[in-house]
């Protein structure tokens, strides 16, 4: 570099000296102009020679320019390839020259750099304007010189700050990038560089992801005016912001229209009708608390963060997740988790109106005194000194903040404290979805509002109480243990002296001198049967059986565990459930299968699925589905079927704990099982009644209505319509606790198709032995 600064020096002195002896023999004033003329071009060179040897800050070589890089936002895929959401520092996203329509790159060109494939990086016959107005005179606003590779330039290497030099400095700098620039890349491979870099104004960078934002289509779907739109931004991305100022917004749409009929891109008839057109947005805002599955991309962040750090690129430093581009992709659905969203929401409006309701202020106070020393504003307060009384003082105060409602988001005069009992009453949801077989998740909706609420109420992390829920894992482990699912067994109350003669009590006083089979007790939900089968299977029997179905939580050895008293996530249950509809195997829960970089080179990929571990005997799976069908048919969630009109074949358990402050539903299908359950954050906050608090009343409606949604569309009938295999004889004669001995000899005979019996006689013990087993 400085070999060849000092040779250029040595060629300017040469041509001066040149020229100085020429210029002798014309008169002095014309010398004096000379002198003058030649000086300023002399003194513009020298500055150009300076900036491009580095004195003002190091200029890009083509070996840096050959490997350009700027941050890209991680996107997250589901299953069937839609996007999710994106991990960003700035949410830009990148787009492959194919998919980008000509459109598009006619509308850029016509209103930004008519002259584009003319020129190699500097427009000369722009240049003279740029020096005067910009140079000269300062004025940053002038514009009108700048090709598209000098603004590629600016937008890969920022401008800086040189005091009074900052304009000529930066202009030159970006002359000189954009020659080297026009050496490396084609024509094209300029375009598609600046729209993956340019900025397009609510923190969105790129036009793939401006064109998601502001009209929901991927960039190769924009129409011309749609793309007029976004070219029109980038004169002024707030000024022009169509969500901001939709009709300015159109009037500069109109603009790059007309530049488009000026050079020829569209016709007069065609220009006519796009300028008719409405500005028609529609605006999806796809950010870390909005878009689909919010809280599952905030579970899987830290894995991924996990799994940045121990990855290296090409330079040996550690992957980013927030600037280098990665694409993740997982087992989530999309549209099961359409679904899964849109029935927590229309159910969770319904409930939240009953709720509120029954909330008494002074149980809502007494709450929020304890909880508001959490605030992190109420922490700040007391590090500054203040006295608890000046503390609440101020935390009573009202200010200008956002909160949550589900008629929509709105900003109001509020205190911190109220602020606090406002979003305390709102009741939480959560839901997951899972493949028996695969392990696959499907859905996973962790709360009501991930900007408002981010505790997740699905991971493993995140516990309740499980009530009834718990029940089928308890009968399960005593047919493991070789009881006879015809065992009847009496609902009397009996206490228990180890737990300070603690009685556990049903929901009904009529049902207590009754004997229940065990589909019986499971179907109509008997707490004292349940207690005692508990104590017939084991306690710690019990506690292996749930820890080989998934649960990894601490169970208490206590005989309340068969009501449910142990905290276990959502993600547990759901999975020990899958064990039933799974023959007996479990399957740990798989939600990540994929990571690329950004230019879709597999990274890492997680296509083996999990082992199945052998949790259960078929034939115990076998019959705790088939009763867990007759609590759907006939049981706690017979609603199922009447309200929802559900006629898949289905299983499933209600859930209710101590004065109903969670509310839980587990269905079963053979390709599906789904968990749901609904809550207040802090359990203090319950629903008064038990007909209105109870898990067939919260959880299991958002149930009914996610498959309502799910059996309307034709795409998943093969979940619809699946059916669980068939139990064999000789569990349906185990199962069928009525049947003598005589008619169980009948019936063998009937299987057998032993000679002699006749047609009638063998409709009338298909019907016999089905009728209990429906």
């Amino acid at each position: 570099m400085k070999d060849t600064f000092k040779k250029l020096l040595g060629v300017i002195q040469d041509a001066a000296l040149a020229l100085f002896r020429r210029i002798k023999q014309y008169p002095k004033l014309v010398r004096i102009a000379v002198y003058a003329v030649g000086g300023f071009l002399v003194s513009i060179l020298l500055f150009v020679v300076l900036v491009w040897a580095g004195l003002f800050g190091r200029i890009p070589t083509k070996e840096d320019l050959k490997t350009i890089s700027h941050q890209v936002a991680t996107e997250v895929y589901s299953a069937d390839s839609v996007l999710l959401g994106r991990y960003y520092i700035q949410e830009r996203s990148t787009v492959p020259e194919s998919e980008i329509p000509e459109g598009l790159k006619n509308a850029l060109i016509a209103t930004e750099d008519a002259r584009f494939y003319q020129h190699h990086g500097i427009d000369t016959k722009s240049l003279f304007r740029v020096l005067i107005k910009s140079i000269l005179l300062q004025n940053e606003s002038a514009g009108g010189g700048s090709t598209l590779t000098q603004q590629l330039a600016k937008n890969i290497y920022p401008r800086r700050s040189y005091a009074l030099l900052s304009m000529p400095i930066n202009k030159i700098r970006e002359m000189i990038i954009a020659r080297r620039i026009e050496k490396l890349y084609s024509k094209d491979e300029i375009l598609v560089l600046y729209l993956n870099t340019i900025p397009f104004g609510d923190n969105v960078f790129g036009v793939k992801t401006a064109a998601e934002r502001f009209f929901s289509v991927p960039v190769r779907q924009l129409s011309i005016d749609q793309a007029a739109v976004l070219v029109g931004m980038l004169k002024a991305t707030h000024r022009y912001n169509p969500r901001l100022f939709p009709e300015r917004a159109k009037q500069r749409r109109d603009v790059v229209l007309s530049q488009l009929a000026k050079y020829s891109f569209i016709t007069k008839d065609e220009l006519s009708g796009y300028t008719s057109r409405p500005l028609k947005l529609k605006y999806q805002r796809i950010s870390h608390n909005e878009g689909l599955a919010p809280y599952f991309r905030a579970f899987i962040r830290a894995e991924l963060l996990a799994w940045c750090k121990d990855h290296e690129k090409r330079d040996g430093t550690a992957y980013n997740l927030y600037t280098d581009g990665l694409k993740i992709y997982t087992t989530i659905d999309s549209r099961l988790q359409r679904f899964a969203e849109q029935s927590i929401r229309s159910q969770m409006v319904v409930l939240q109106e009953k709720f509120s309701k029954q909330l008494k202020k002074q149980t809502m106070d007494q709450i929020a005194i304890g909880k508001i020393v959490h605030l992190a504003a109420y922490k700040a307060l007391k590090n500054s000194g203040k006295t608890d009384k000046e503390v609440m003082a101020s935390l009573k105060r009202p200010s200008r903040k956002k909160v949550f409602g589900y008629a929509g988001v709105k900003e109001r005069s509020i205190s911190s404290y109220d602020s606090l009992i406002h979003h305390m009453k709102f009741l939480q949801a959560g839901l997951m979805a899972l493949e028996p077989g695969t392990g696959n998740i499907r859905a996973w909706v962790g709360g009501i509002d991930h900007e408002f609420f981010q505790y997740d109420h699905v991971k493993e992390t995140t516990k309740r109480q499980i009530g009834s829920t718990f029940k089928p894992i308890v009968y399960a482990a005593a047919m493991e243990q070789g009881i006879s699912p015809c065992d009847y067994v009496s609902a009397r109350k009996t206490s228990y002296t180890n737990m300070e003669d603690w009685t556990p009590e049903n929901s009904g006083d009529d049902i207590y001198d009754q004997k229940y089979s065990m589909e019986g007790g499971l179907a109509n939900s008997v707490n004292t049967v349940s207690v005692k089968v508990l104590e017939q299977a084991g306690i710690t029997n019990t506690i292996r059986t749930a820890e080989r179905m998934g649960i990894t939580s601490e169970l208490p050895k206590v005989p309340s565990l068969a009501l449910g008293t142990a905290s276990i996530s959502m993600i547990e249950m759901v999975t020990a459930y899958a064990v039933f509809a799974n023959r007996g195997k479990h399957v740990a829960p798989v939600y990540i299968t994929g990571i690329t970089d950004s230019r879709g080179k597999v990274l890492e990929s997680f296509d083996d699925h999990p082992k199945p571990v052998a949790a259960l005997s078929s034939e115990t799976s076998d019959m705790m589905v088939h009763m867990l069908k007759r609590v759907v048919n006939e049981g706690t969630a017979s609603s199922l079927r009447g309200r929802y009109n559900l006629s898949n074949d289905i299983a499933g358990k209600t859930g209710t704990t101590q004065s109903n402050a969670d509310g839980w539903f587990i269905a079963i299908t053979p390709k599906l099982v789904v968990g749901c359950w609904v809550g207040a954050d802090d359990p203090r906050l319950h629903f008064q009644r038990t007909a209105e608090g109870q898990g067939a009343a919260t959880a299991l409606p958002i149930v009914g209505r996610f498959f309502q949604k799910l059996n309307s569309n034709d795409d998943f009938n093969d979940i619809s319509k699946a059916r669980f295999v068939s139990l064999t004889p000789a569990l349906m004669r185990k199962l069928d606790c009525e049947l003598s001995r005589s008619d169980r000899n009948f019936i063998d005979r009937i299987f057998n198709r032993k000679k002699g019996v006749k047609k009638t006689k063998f409709k009338e013990g298909k019907k016999k032995l089905f009728r209990r087993n429906r």
